[in-house]
């Protein structure tokens, strides 16, 4: 009953998937925390939606009596190329920046835009999660694929980029047209999710060839995708960001979550402290806060550092075995990503899959 609902619904539904809305150019949003009257004042620059990360920069204020965090939300391409052109003019403006671009995050430090930091808390994370003092990983979030559960059969749902092939290999496939990710060229996440997939398998090119042909729609930005897959307008969205995903979840029952149990990519965004800042002393105090029990408690209550990749936590999202676990280190191998004639041949592949409009 439900496939011939689905078939049904796909037959008659007048809403268009197309266009809905374009990129977001500069600065998006803007909030003050902490009392106006402060004697001393944070500029905090994130691609973090402001409703997400605000009660974490609320949890670290509590603390500092007397400070004021600015907190200005960005996309990921504008924050890049504002930081950059910043550093190389030696502005003194932002005083931290965390972005989801954890490869152009990469590419800042390796031009020398950083101040370097050490503190007990730092030196405890791994590896992968801090370079050169420089850059540090404060979250952990997994790229998932999201459903409707009203429109999508139990049968259908894909647990590996496998069975999403499955389902739009056949010609006239119902999720023709309805299947949506991040257009790469406007999202510097969307792009960093793609290019570590195509180096993670071979099943990138099929699946791009797949979304060709099946007029997948590319689009920005998580909140859309999420909302038009919770509304219908899409069936099924991929490599979308899980933190997103589940707060959207926990208000909205129609978003099914999964994570692909061929391999799963996890983020951790990325914190630089500028060697611009004029308030070096409470950035670092800030990073420190973020690394700390009470900060990573704030965090995870935040869904920025998943429940969904530790012990079952109750939603429908299995848990997954360490082995099929992909996170994306923070380390220079990252800036092939933005090598320049690396990444046009890869937008133009790109492009030939969803050709502009």
């Amino acid at each position: 009953m439900r496939w011939l609902f689905l078939r049904f619904w796909l037959l008659f539904s007048a809403v268009p998937i197309a266009g809905l809305s374009s990129a977001t150019h500069g600065q998006e949003l803007v909030k003050s925390y902490g009392p106006d009257g402060a004697s001393e004042t944070l500029l905090l620059r994130s691609t973090t939606d402001i409703e997400v990360f605000g009660p974490v920069v609320d949890a670290f204020l509590a603390t500092r009596p007397g400070l004021k965090i600015v907190y200005e939300q960005w996309g990921s391409n504008d924050l890049y190329e504002l930081s950059r052109k910043e550093c190389r003019d030696g502005a003194s403006v932002a005083d931290l920046v965390i972005s989801s671009g954890v490869h152009q995050m990469v590419k800042l430090v390796n031009e020398a835009c950083a101040a370097a930091y050490s503190s007990r808390q730092t030196a405890g994370l791994p590896e992968a999660l801090r370079w050169r003092d420089e850059l540090w990983g404060i979250t952990r979030e997994p790229a998932v694929i999201i459903y409707n559960r009203d429109l999508v059969p139990e049968e259908d749902v894909p647990r590996t980029r496998f069975d999403l092939l499955d389902l739009l290999r056949p010609a006239g496939s119902p999720y023709a047209g309805h299947v949506a990710t991040y257009d790469i060229e406007r999202s510097g996440l969307g792009y960093l999710f793609a290019f570590s997939d195509a180096r993670e398998a071979s099943t990138f090119g099929a699946l791009q060839e797949s979304f060709g042909r099946t007029q997948a729609v590319s689009t920005c930005c998580s909140a859309d995708i999420i909302r038009n897959v919770a509304e219908g307008r899409y069936l099924l969205a991929y490599n979308v960001l899980g933190s997103y995903a589940q707060g959207y979840q926990a208000k909205d029952g129609r978003i099914g979550i999964v994570l692909p149990s061929d391999y799963t990519i996890v983020l951790s965004r990325a914190l630089m402290i500028p060697k611009t800042s004029s308030q070096f002393e409470r950035a670092a105090e800030f990073l420190d806060f973020l690394l700390s029990d009470t900060g990573m408690f704030a965090l995870r209550k935040a869904l920025l550092i998943s429940p969904m990749l530790d012990a079952e936590d109750g939603s429908e999202a299995e848990t997954l075995s360490s082995t099929a676990l992909r996170p994306i280190g923070l380390s220079p191998a990252l800036l092939v990503a933005l090598d320049k004639l690396t990444r046009e041949t890869f937008l133009r592949r790109w492009r030939s899959t969803f050709p502009a409009p």
